[in-house]
């Protein structure tokens, strides 16, 4: 049977109307799906706008040899915890840090391992500075795992961890890397004279010169932190984390400082599920591969008081809290917000992400790339948030 021209189209339409709805219903987000795109408070992109050096005063490259012991260079030190086998990418890293700053400065790089360095790690490391370099080891009591953690629930922990797809959840090492970062890495001996420090991990990329000591500049500017990228953490890994820090706030509330940066730690607007599952927190956190800080924060009462308490807690193991988010929460509520600052000149790219500035000082760096990752990564950019609630500083 043939039908008629007026009900064949009517089918025709009918058919499109129906794939139209099932592409509306696949496509329709839930309540706690989150964008893929970065929004700006104003809508534009701060990469995107021209930008040089901070406001001074800054100290140029005057007398800063390695040689002289009367050079202006302050107490601070290039940080960095690397395995011999990593030697490679903490030359490239290096390098590239070298050529863009530390040539012309020469502050020394203090490597910190759990086992010793070999002689061809030094060999490498040293020939690609003029600096001096330090090699650590780490004391077993500050790496091992704490005796109150019961191996037998880290192991169930670590399994559940994985079926939620929790990177590094059953390696040991790793999570002694993360207690190690958060509450252990300054009360090392050799650091107990220094006070900045500059976080350098293997294979990240440096791409703008630097022509001012940063160190200098955190000191003379009375800041706590310099950070560089700003991004949303997993939540299966520290669902705890913020109820812990809540027990830890009503217990204290004196630590918790008049000009806090909470509304970025619990902002539950733009990924409403991340702060669901995190139980409160945001997981807006400072990617910490890069960080620039004053250690007299991490060596105050309160921060001590607050690592502890998580340390006992045993999130660290049971858990997968890493550095960035402990250290950024501790920032966020004890610290004064205004003695934080982003790293815009800085290029820098920690695989799969980027700080690129618009500045005629970088080189291999495209103006205000995030990722060179696929699509779904951009909506880990938490800096419209700090933006949001912060400020740009």
């Amino acid at each position: 049977m043939v039908l008629a021209r007026p009900v064949r189209a009517l089918a025709g339409v009918s058919f499109l109307l129906l794939l139209f709805l099932l592409f509306q219903i696949l496509r329709s987000p839930s309540p706690l799906d989150e964008p893929e795109e970065r929004s700006y408070v104003d809508g534009k992109d701060p990469m995107s706008e021209p930008y040089d050096e901070p406001e001074g005063p800054l100290w140029r490259a005057d007398d800063y040899a390695a040689d002289n012991p009367n050079s202006p260079r302050i107490n601070a030190t290039l940080l960095s915890l690397v395995r011999n086998s990593e030697v490679y990418g903490m030359v490239q890293a290096m390098r590239d840090l070298e050529r863009t700053w530390n040539h012309k400065f020469n502050y020394p790089w203090t490597f910190f391992n759990d086992e010793p360095f070999s002689e061809e790690f030094k060999k490498k490391t040293q020939a690609e500075t003029n600096a001096q370099c330090n090699y650590e080891l780490i004391p077993t009591d500050h790496w091992q795992t704490p005796s109150w953690i019961n191996n037998e629930l880290f192991n169930e922990s670590a399994k559940i961890l994985e079926e939620q797809d929790i990177q590094y959840a059953s390696l040991m090492s790793y999570h002694q890397m993360c207690r190690w970062n958060s509450g252990m890495f300054y009360k090392h001996p050799s650091l107990v004279s220094t006070r900045y420090y500059w976080r350098v991990e293997p294979n990240v990329r440096f791409f703008c010169d630097i022509d001012y000591d940063v160190f200098r500049w955190m000191e003379d500017h009375n800041k706590t932190y310099g950070f560089n990228i700003n991004l949303y953490d997993a939540p299966q890994s520290i669902p705890t984390l913020w109820p812990e820090t809540e027990k830890f706030m009503a217990a204290h509330p004196e630590y918790i400082h008049k000009n806090n940066a909470m509304d970025w730690l619990k902002d539950s607007q733009r990924r409403p599920g991340h702060n669901q599952k995190a139980n409160g927190y945001s997981t807006c956190h400072f990617w910490s591969n890069f960080e620039i800080a004053d250690m007299e924060f991490w060596r105050s009462q309160t921060y001590e008081d607050y690592f502890n308490h998580l340390d006992r807690a045993g999130g660290f193991f049971y858990e997968r809290w890493g550095d960035a988010p402990v250290h950024s929460i501790a920032l966020g509520l004890f610290e004064d917000k205004s003695k934080i600052h982003w790293f815009r000149d800085i290029g820098y790219q920690h695989i799969p992400y980027f700080n690129c500035p618009n500045s005629p000082k970088c080189k291999g760096c495209v103006t205000g790339r995030f990722t060179d990752g696929e699509q779904f990564l951009f909506k880990e950019d938490c800096r419209p948030n700090w933006f949001k609630y912060v400020g740009m500083d």
